[in-house]
């Protein structure tokens, strides 16, 4: 099978949208400031993939008049966010206005989009922005476990405006869970390895993972000077129906048991022919239409 990361991320979708926190979201949605022509709510999502949240954010109708600002280090991610972007804007019944300075204007008689995408290293772009106060909404979605949080929250947190709310959701908390077993204690000790993995997650010399980031993020943001106003379970839960995974979830999962085999590979913690044994009857549950999956996670709202 072809393993293409913008694949899973288009394939988590619904995934995550069965998953997010529906107490967080309205919670989050009823801080925002009254969106005007005149005073367009002002957004920054940090990790933006291909663009899903910004997509799901219109789609739920929490925007009438934004400036949307998306960064991802992958050039790739960037991309690909802004060709899905034009082809989605059409089928919503939005009429592209103009492409300025890397930011699309969309419009459908009664709401006005400015979103931009940005290829940026996240250290790179808080040096230039670190402080500044210029957003109003600050946006985190399945990225905050895959930084050092000790040393970049308060940094993230200091973009948004004084009162400004953030809302950072699918932080992993860890809990893998697959179903049925494969062999109870080898499924025991492969959940335990690949959590390791994350722990143990260096990038450019910096500790960058945590497998349990959703339960720290209490006592961190309250030290990073924020204050908590809702949080609240966003497990993943995958299960098939009578005709199987919906939509492209059976990839998803694929994808997932294939994570966690390379992880595990790289690491060189567990035998190898039996670390490929597990991922090839995992995979074959899901062909079958067998294998559930959940991951437990926590969504956040609050204010600085």
């Amino acid at each position: 099978m072809d393993y293409s990361f913008k694949r899973y991320l288009r394939a988590k979708v619904s995934v995550d949208d069965w998953a997010m926190n529906q107490r967080v979201w309205d919670q989050m949605a009823g801080l925002l400031p009254t969106q005007a022509s005149h005073r367009p709510l002002r957004v920054l999502e940090i990790g933006c993939g291909i663009g899903t949240m910004v997509e799901r954010m219109v789609r739920k109708g929490l925007f009438t008049h934004v400036e949307y600002t998306g960064i991802d280090l992958l050039p790739e991610n960037i991309a690909y966010a802004a060709q899905q972007l034009i082809e989605w804007s059409i089928l919503a019944g939005f009429r592209l206005v103009e492409v300025s300075g890397g930011a699309f204007l969309l419009e459908d008689g009664y709401r006005e989009l400015s979103v931009r995408f940005i290829e940026a290293d996240l250290h790179t772009f808080l040096d230039c922005h670190e402080g500044s106060g210029d957003w109003d909404l600050l946006v985190a979605h399945a990225f905050l476990d895959l930084i050092s949080l000790p040393t970049t929250l308060e940094r993230i947190l200091g973009t948004l405006r004084r009162g400004g709310v953030f809302y950072f959701t699918l932080n992993f908390d860890g809990m893998t869970i697959l179903e049925p077993p494969v062999d109870l204690d080898l499924d025991e000790q492969i959940e335990r390895l690949y959590h390791q993995t994350m722990d143990r997650r260096v990038i450019e010399g910096e500790s960058s993972g945590d497998s349990q980031t959703g339960r720290r993020l209490f006592g961190l943001l309250r030290q990073a000077g924020a204050t908590i106003l809702a949080a609240g379970a966003s497990d993943w839960i995958v299960f098939p129906r009578e005709d199987g995974y919906p939509g492209d979830e059976s990839y998803f999962l694929h994808f997932i048991i294939h994570t966690i085999q390379a992880a595990l590979q790289k690491e060189g913690s567990l035998d190898e022919r039996r670390l490929l044994e597990w991922a090839r009857l995992r995979h074959a549950q899901v062909e079958r239409s067998e294998l559930v999956y959940i991951a437990h996670q926590m969504d956040f709202v609050g204010t600085v």
